[in-house]
């Protein structure tokens, strides 16, 4: 039997049980939550990382966006009060969309 010992999406003990499967699961507390949550977008961030096509890309990010709205949630905001503090930084420091790469700053 495979043990997973990780943060899965909502509707999978659904899909577990739909195949007749049985599985062992709890609600974890918030503090564990947000440590769960915190493991789980390094996971999908390695997943984004070894992407070959852009299809896959996209997909492992969006799994990457749905950590983002659970932890904005947990923070107490929505991925809308995350957007408008985005915006804030891009006025202020600009976004990363000339690919300028900083080599050094003399003293």
């Amino acid at each position: 039997m495979p043990i997973y010992n990780k943060l899965v999406r909502d509707r999978i003990p659904e899909v577990i049980e739909k195949t007749g499967k049985k599985f062992h699961a709890t609600v974890l507390s918030q503090d564990v939550y947000i440590e769960e949550l915190k493991k789980k977008s390094f996971e999908e961030l390695e997943e984004y990382i070894a992407a070959e096509t852009d299809a896959e890309a996209l997909e492992e990010l969006a799994d990457m966006f749905e950590i983002l709205h659970a932890l904005a949630a947990v923070h107490g905001s929505t991925i809308q009060g995350v957007e408008k503090i985005r915006k804030e930084k891009e006025q202020k420091r600009g976004g990363f969309n000339e690919r300028i790469f900083l080599v050094d700053v003399e003293d």
